[in-house]
């Protein structure tokens, strides 16, 4: 028995955030879940590029990562998550854990880049918060005299 998938439905339904872009970077595709993790509407996002979501400090990075990306056709990040800073609408900022999957057109160009991200904010704070932990406790460990 074969089922029909309804891919748009199943994409805009999705916990995670899909974000899509053509080639340049404009963005064609903002689901519910981008939304909710990045406070942009579907409305106020398309259209624009990633620089809403991206921290004036990362946007070089970004765009010569995404650039070769989009003229080669290859990503590191299709099956490894990359795990960056962002930005809220409201300006606080988020950590955001993502892949990257491509689209390409009958010639072999590519004619989307898709991102599937999750926000990764409180994971990246408890991690943060534990390794200034083992900081403490080894400067102390360090600082205590050896027993004889």
């Amino acid at each position: 028995m074969t089922i029909e998938i309804d891919f748009e439905q199943l994409v805009r339904g999705i916990g995670d955030g899909v974000i899509v872009c053509d080639a340049a970077g404009a963005i064609t595709f903002w689901n519910d879940a981008a939304t909710r993790i990045f406070g942009f509407t579907a409305d106020h996002a398309l259209g624009h590029s990633l620089d809403l979501i991206i921290p004036e400090r990362q946007r070089q990075r970004h765009w010569d990562g995404y650039h070769k990306t989009a003229s080669t056709g290859e990503t590191r990040y299709g099956n490894d998550l990359l795990r960056v800073p962002a930005l809220h609408k409201e300006g606080k900022p988020l950590s955001i854990a993502f892949t990257v999957a491509m689209l390409y057109t009958p010639a072999g160009a590519v004619s989307s880049v898709i991102a599937v991200v999750r926000d990764d904010t409180a994971r990246w704070s408890e991690e943060r918060a534990l390794r200034a932990r083992v900081r403490e406790l080894e400067t102390a460990a360090r600082a205590e005299p050896v027993a004889s």
